[in-house]
């Protein structure tokens, strides 16, 4: 039996993005006496950070009033203007923000690098003296006898692809909490064991995802202009009835952040989210704005799209979600970092009353009934039939202006649309022989790339003699069902060629190849694989992207 030595601390954080940095910056501001760890599975804080990001300040105001004065970034770049376009293949059409709810407008905002925002979070952290590991994986988590959760197992290393121990073997230490936070983002492989366990997702609808890959890009200064934020929608998903959302944001140093979400609820198993990102970029506006620039970075992230409607219970016996590992992104605005900053300086409030009143390892319930009375409720249900609606007929205008009807309504609290139910992102996915192959247009290495070269530019790195992080629960799955009846789709929705049909020479017929050193750690495996057979576990710590400045 493996032994593992053991460190305590009032709170164990689990996540080192902006739900779990600002959890530990407001457990010290309440309570300086309180041990407090943050646990972070990239390399450094920040390396698996991927976000647009336009960021509404509103959290970081009540988080760190002074965050302006005090040197954060950010604050170089506030939003000049917003436009929103409706593409078709040649054309576009633009889309007043008038017609929108005043909530819509991105008026005081900031974009900037979510990742470079979490570093500089994670000083201010760490000179209240929170003790954050980089670099380390929670692989586990920790119950007592009465089935309350205790802490997590962090730091397992030197485990052979065999599942044999290496000469470097670190069988983990326990980190061991009076609570302990779950923040691990979208489809967080804890969180998605805990809400089983724990039945959370018991009254609400399943959550949905969308898949966002992101590029950076280097370009003319002449065509800069700091500050300004464009949305499209329509061409090129709207050709194979899929939805999504695609952005342009003019950040510092004459440096754009563009990217295309594709709503993971799509029926075509053809459809290849990275492919319609190259194609996208293919537009007359858009490759007008990009010729002469260089691309310089290259990431990609599953998105909570669920709502309000999908939030699940918060709270069970010694722990909590908070962030995206609960689900708190407004869809519409395409924004969660403020209201995941939010859930965690409320969970943060709760945590330290409780031990200070001599509590642990019970449910606080309180938070959970905290956040359902606080802004992120109110904003959330403003917009709780957005994707549903906008969903249910493709991304099409119509769809999208219900949605704005169903979002006036709300705003002005008069009646407006039922909510609306989810389906899971899997079980929306139909079998091949129902469509017809997608011929996607060749890189030509300037505008357009292939995807591996493109991951070479997320900077990811795994230990390769480790073992397969992604597991299939049925190993024969893929062969049996996955490629004949839907057509392979795990080839062309993971958008980093993690996943092959390859030949095998013993049969003469094709194996099923995980490449899983290419794994971005976007979890698109995870929610949209049609058997859901495929398992995303943790890797050693510090495997995954690098992301630059993303």
């Amino acid at each position: 039996m493996t032994t593992r030595e053991s460190m305590p601390f009032d709170v164990v954080i689990v996540g080192g993005g902006p739900a779990g940095l600002s959890t530990a910056i407001h457990l010290k501001q309440v309570n300086p006496e309180l041990s407090v760890c943050v646990l972070e599975k990239g390399s450094e804080i920040g390396a698996h950070i991927l976000s647009g990001a336009v960021i509404d300040p509103r959290a970081l105001d009540e988080l760190l009033p002074t965050w302006r004065e005090d040197g954060c970034f950010l604050a170089d770049t506030p939003v000049t203007d917003n436009w929103h376009w409706y593409l078709t293949k040649t054309g576009k059409l633009p889309i007043p923000h008038a017609f929108m709810p005043p909530f819509m407008s991105n008026k005081g905002c900031y974009t900037g690098s979510l990742g470079n925002l979490c570093r500089w979070l994670a000083e201010q952290a760490e000179a209240l003296e929170v003790e954050i590991f980089p670099g380390f994986s929670a692989s586990e988590v920790l119950f007592d006898e009465h089935g309350a959760v205790t802490g997590v197992v962090a730091g397992v290393m030197g485990i052979a692809r065999d599942g044999s121990e290496k000469s470097d073997f670190e069988p983990g230490m326990e980190l061991l909490g009076k609570y302990t936070v779950f923040c691990e983002g979208a489809r967080g492989h804890l969180t998605k064991r805990l809400k089983a366990q724990f039945n959370l997702e018991a009254d609400c609808e399943p959550q949905i995802y969308g898949l966002g890959i992101k590029e950076l890009w280097d370009i003319d200064p002449a065509k800069h202009v700091p500050g300004r934020v464009l949305h499209t929608q329509g061409w090129p998903l709207s050709e194979s009835n899929t939805w999504g959302g695609a952005f342009l944001y003019h950040q510092a140093n004459n440096q754009v952040a563009l990217g295309l979400v594709t709503a993971l609820d799509y029926e075509n198993p053809y459809v290849y989210p990275f492919e319609e990102f190259q194609r996208w970029k293919t537009h007359p506006a858009i490759r007008e704005l990009l010729e002469g620039g260089k691309r310089v970075a290259y990431g990609a992230r599953a998105i909570n799209e669920g709502g309000w409607q999908s939030v699940p219970k918060l709270a069970f016996p010694g722990g909590v979600l908070a962030g995206c590992s609960a689900g708190f992104v407004n869809v519409p605005r395409i924004k969660g970092t403020h209201t995941a900053m939010k859930s965690g300086m409320l969970a943060a409030e709760a945590i330290a009353a409780a031990v200070a009143a001599g509590r642990e390892q019970d449910s606080l319930d309180e938070y959970d009934a905290a956040l359902r009375d606080s802004w992120i409720a109110k904003e959330l249900k403003q917009v709780q039939n957005a994707e549903p609606l906008t969903a249910k007929f493709h991304g099409d205008l119509f769809g999208s202006a219900l949605a704005d009807i169903d979002m006036w309504l709300r705003y002005l609290k008069l009646p407006a649309f039922p909510v609306m139910k989810h389906h899971t992102d899997a079980s929306a996915t139909k079998r091949a022989d129902l469509f017809r192959p997608i011929a996607y247009p060749k890189p030509d290495g300037v505008l357009t790339f292939d995807r591996l070269t493109s991951v070479s530019y997320s900077f990811t790195n795994h230990e390769e003699d480790q073992p397969v992080h992604l597991v299939l629960k049925d190993p024969d799955y893929p062969l049996e069902t996955e490629l004949p009846v839907y057509g392979g789709p795990s080839t062309r929705y993971c958008p980093a060629g993690v996943y092959e049909y390859v030949p095998n020479e013993a049969t003469g017929g094709v194996k099923f190849q995980i490449n899983s050193q290419n794994c971005v750690h976007c979890k698109t495996c995870d929610i949209k694989d049609p058997g859901q057979n495929i398992v995303w576990t943790a890797p050693e710590g510090g495997g995954g992207p690098n992301y630059p400045n993303m």
